[in-house]
């Protein structure tokens, strides 16, 4: 197996290089690797609590000066930013020495890149912006539908449209919670956007700056509130449910199952602690990034279409996802990315 890292092998099948820091304009369909300005150094191992009491002979390596005292390990795991997905950019973290895109092993040291094609529109990027995120795991515990159920009796997760909290007998949990597709409306109404092709390019400095008309087709509530996808066209609709995400939890929006069909629902899956506000705000919508791959794709009102996965904090953040940070997304319905005028 060859052993060595992101950048030699970038020597050996790069086509061409050249600087970001006045602004590239990156084409539709190419495929771009991106050096990021952030190196990551996870410990490279954990130390129970009880070998704190070391004796006076032991030797700590001064390369290894970063020890977890802990039962597990800190591992990563990167996701586009929620403003990348909804351009349609693809983008995975690669780390040297790694099978795996996105996901990040416990002990690594060295430097993190990031695979980027732009897929429905070129996209204008510079040094110091940020396309994706991180988030640092200590160990890895996935709630299990039990908990589920049992969180959301007491402090409801799923709303309805209209902001009540959906009764405990409707949900639907196989593990994880599933939500649907909104696409009934009065006649007339928006319910989703089709981005167009041969569009111009976007610059990812420019906020609340392009014409939705320029990008994006609207799509119509129509009587029968279905619609039919066309192959590996770029859609934007939002959630049947509203969700709100606790103090104490985060989740990610799961990849679809291919056996129903081979469609993509999400490019940007985190949701933070504290999205959807309080109980008393009745949630927000989650936004769905899709695409169907190779044949067309029917999809109706209310059809399942992405589970949420929780997982608790290991401390109750002091920072919440909400309007004290400007969150662009807080109490969202359906919503294009923060480059387009919303006006």
């Amino acid at each position: 197996m060859d052993k060595c890292g992101v950048s030699q092998k970038l020597e050996r099948l790069e086509q061409y290089s050249f600087s970001l820091k006045e602004g590239a304009v990156l084409e539709e369909n190419a495929v771009y690797i991106i050096p990021l300005l952030e190196h990551l150094r996870l410990p490279q191992s954990h130390y129970s609590p009880t070998s704190m009491h070391r004796s006076s002979t032991d030797r700590i390596d001064e390369k290894d000066s970063i020890r977890l005292y802990a039962l597990e390990n800190l591992t990563a795991k990167a996701n586009p930013k929620s403003s990348t997905g909804r351009l349609d950019v693809f983008t995975r973290v690669i780390t040297d020495f790694s099978h795996r895109f996105e996901e990040i092993s416990a002990g690594y040291q060295g430097p993190l890149f990031v695979e980027v094609v732009p897929k429905s529109f070129p996209i204008k990027v510079k040094t110091g912006q940020r396309l994706n995120q991180l988030r640092i795991r200590h160990g890895f515990e996935v709630l299990s539908d039990q908990d589920l159920l049992r969180i959301h009796d007491q402090e409801p997760l799923l709303f309805t449209e209209e902001g009540k909290a959906m009764p405990l007998e409707t949900l639907k949990v196989n593990k994880g919670l599933f939500m649907s597709v909104h696409l009934k409306a009065k006649p007339g109404q928006i319910i989703g956007y089709k981005a167009k092709r041969h569009s111009n390019y976007i610059d990812f400095e420019k906020i609340g700056h392009y014409a939705v008309e320029d990008f994006w087709e609207p799509i119509l509530a129509s009587k029968d509130s279905m619609v039919i996808l066309e192959p590996e066209s770029f859609y934007i609709f939002a959630s049947k449910e509203r969700i709100r995400v606790p103090a104490k939890l985060a989740c990610e929006m799961m990849a679809y199952d291919t056996g129903s069909g081979e469609l993509r629902t999400h490019y940007a899956g985190f949701f933070d602690s504290g999205f959807g506000g309080s109980v008393e705000d009745g949630g927000a919508r989650a936004v769905l990034e899709v695409r169907s791959h190779d044949v067309p794709f029917l999809i109706e009102d209310g059809q399942t279409l992405f589970s949420m996965q929780f997982e608790p904090n290991s401390e109750q953040p002091e920072v919440m996802y909400g309007r004290e940070i400007k969150s662009n997304y807080q109490g969202q319905d359906l919503k294009l990315g923060k480059h387009f005028d919303a006006s």
